[in-house]
């Protein structure tokens, strides 16, 4: 075993894109991790499907290399904004941080959010500038802003000397100056760094047992597995512990087995020392924020505190009219159990029961991060649906009303600048400044978190995919009124059956279609999206007549536009809120929440008397 001075636990933390996991695979192979000849994809780190499909860090995750007689535990966070708590659940295993910052984008408002999580707590820093070797680097500048960040954060002095490393995390290069990059050949300043800034862990090796429960995994031949970090005594396998709940209840519980990182496969050992990275087997009923005790020390951790969600949606069991044709899981107890074995792993995702038991209120960071939870469901085999995102107001006590708000910049040409102001004020966004950079400008906003709902996708189409969105939760402030809705209406199938080339051809005239012949419908499915505000009921199933007059275009060629297709994040942006998200495993539907139309044409007349 390693003693724990010997012993460096760091995070790897940065904004989405800005190079962090490139820069991990580098400094593995480096570390020589990967054995010689071994042929290594990029991005190893992440090994979710998810993560490889849609190329961003989506769940944290850790590995340990050798350097130099020392033990260095690495752990990967995502860099997106909706999946801070990932971050905020992982930091506490960790004494250090590389912060990894674009030389071009410089910090952004995820790395404001990391950064502030780092200092809360209290990690040591090094800062690592990548893409040094772009054509528009600012490399030279980026130091700069991101100290003036430090200070703004309320950094103390040390924090402000950390030091900086120039590199090219795709290159598998780094300085120590910028001056000193054309020569430098692989990654070893920063894993020199990492061993001589990095403290060792603060531990109590000859104390009694407290472990810290951060992350939960799952294998098929021992079951649930739990990963933390030893603060103070030692670990055999086969011990019998405390396992304390943050309210001070506990059990004794048997260590069954024990793991620890070589490289990036769990290795079983026999015993561990305070200040590693274990994992711990055989204790079935064990959740994130327990605490793991000697039998006589009960002495639990604070519960986790994480940054409350700021957006909600309801999950519904499914009453569709194809209800089990794709997925084998359906009822509300499938749903019910699902979700809430998953917001014990998700400390960031609440579950809440309404009033009614076929309906469960799911509360997150952000519309992808409910988005990812769907995606993951919907391949896993469930079939529900999900009604139309809304944001968590709070409201005062003398009745003021408060919504959240969040720091969006938005990088574009200053040909398109015109045009995102336009549509970020329209959705009541508050520009406070715009900075000129290279040939484009960063343009900085307060929005309410629910006028960025679909927003992306807008801002790419106005713009003709020049410009880049990127935004961070802010804070609780005044309601600012409402907000555009969709001016179109939908087209809504008035029968079951499949769709015919005849309807569809007929009914390309009243607006875009989301059906192809063949497909399958449903009454009070919507197939299309109408021209006119108003919602339009159509036959998609209708045939043409069957006569012996031949027509006179009976040879023409019908040529029918592709149906528009929809994504999880895109459908929920979508739809209103008499509207819901069929989601099942190979297709996603939109539907009215009241399937039967004189339902809604009653409910539609009530409305408006």
């Amino acid at each position: 075993m390693i003693p724990p001075e010997r012993v460096r636990n760091v995070a790897v933390i940065a904004h989405v894109d800005h190079g962090k996991t490139s820069l991990l695979d580098g400094l593995l192979r480096d570390a020589q991790v990967f054995r010689t000849g071994q042929v290594v994809d990029d991005c190893v780190m992440d090994q979710h499907d998810l993560e490889r499909e849609r190329g961003i860090t989506i769940f944290s995750k850790a590995c340990a290399v050798e350097w130099k007689d020392h033990r260095l535990n690495i752990i990967d966070t995502p860099g997106h904004a909706d999946f801070g708590g990932e971050v905020e659940r992982v930091l506490g295993m960790a004494d250090a941080a590389l912060v990894v910052v674009c030389a071009h984008d410089g910090p952004m408002p995820q790395t404001r959010f990391v950064l502030r999580k780092a200092l809360a707590n209290g990690l040591k820093l090094m800062v690592v500038v990548n893409k040094v070797d772009r054509k528009d680097s600012r490399a030279e500048l980026v130091p700069d802003e991101l100290f003036g960040l430090l200070i703004d954060l309320g950094a103390d002095e040390e924090l402000l000397e950390s030091p900086v490393f120039f590199g090219s995390a795709k290159l598998g290069r780094a300085a120590t100056s910028l001056a000193g990059f054309p020569d430098s050949t692989n990654l070893h300043p920063i894993l020199d760094a990492i061993i001589e800034h990095a403290p060792p862990p603060p531990v109590d090796a000859d104390g009694p047992l407290r472990l810290w429960i951060s992350q939960l995994d799952w294998d098929d031949y021992v079951g649930r597995i739990a990963l933390g970090r030893i603060a103070r005594g030692s670990l055999k396998a086969g011990q019998r512990v405390l396992r304390v709940k943050p309210d001070g209840s506990h059990k004794s519980v048997e260590i069954k087995r024990l793991y620890q990182y070589r490289g990036l496969q769990r290795e079983e050992v026999s015993e561990v020392n305070a200040g590693d990275i274990v994992f711990l087997a055989g204790i079935d009923e064990i959740e994130i924020g327990d605490t793991i005790c000697a039998l006589d020390h009960p002495e639990p951790f604070p519960a986790i505190e994480v940054d409350p969600p700021t957006v909600s949606m309801r999950f519904i069991a499914t009453d569709s009219p194809f209800r089990g044709r794709d997925g084998d899981k359906v009822t509300s107890r499938q749903l019910r159990d699902r979700l809430y074995r998953e917001a014990r792993a998700n400390v960031a995702l609440h579950v809440l029961d309404t009033e009614t038991s076929e309906q469960l209120e799911v509360r997150g960071r952000g519309l992808l991060h409910l988005g990812i939870l769907i995606e993951e469901m919907r391949r896993q085999g469930y079939e529900f649906s999900v009604s139309r995102p809304r944001v968590i107001e709070k409201e005062l006590e003398d009745g003021t009303r408060l919504e959240p708000i969040e720091l969006c910049l938005v990088d574009v040409t200053e040909t398109h600048q015109g045009k995102a102001i336009e549509l970020l004020g329209n959705r009541r966004g508050e520009l406070l400044s715009v900075t000129p950079r290279g040939d484009q400008v960063r343009l900085e906003f307060h929005v309410p978190a629910r006028g960025l709902i679909g927003i992306r996708s807008l801002l790419l189409n106005a713009t003709q995919g020049e410009a880049t969105l990127s935004h961070q939760f802010l804070e609780y402030g005044h309601y600012r009124g409402p907000m555009p809705k969709r001016k179109t209406g939908v087209q809504i199938a008035m029968d079951m059956g499949k769709a015919t080339a005849y309807a569809v051809e007929s009914l390309e005239s009243r607006g875009q279609l989301f059906v192809e012949p063949g497909a399958e419908v449903y009454c009070g499915m919507i197939v299309g999206e109408h021209r006119r505000p108003e919602d339009l009921d159509v036959n998609v199933c209708r045939k043409k007549a069957a006569t012996n007059i031949r027509a006179a275009a009976a040879e023409r060629k019908v040529v029918l536009a592709k149906p528009r297709e929809f994504g999880v994040e895109e459908a929920l942006a979508y739809i209103s809120s008499d509207e819901l998200v069929e989601i099942t495993p190979t297709t996603i539907r939109l539907r009215k929440a009241e399937l039967d139309p004189k339902v809604r044409k009653r409910a539609a007349k009530a409305a408006k008397a």
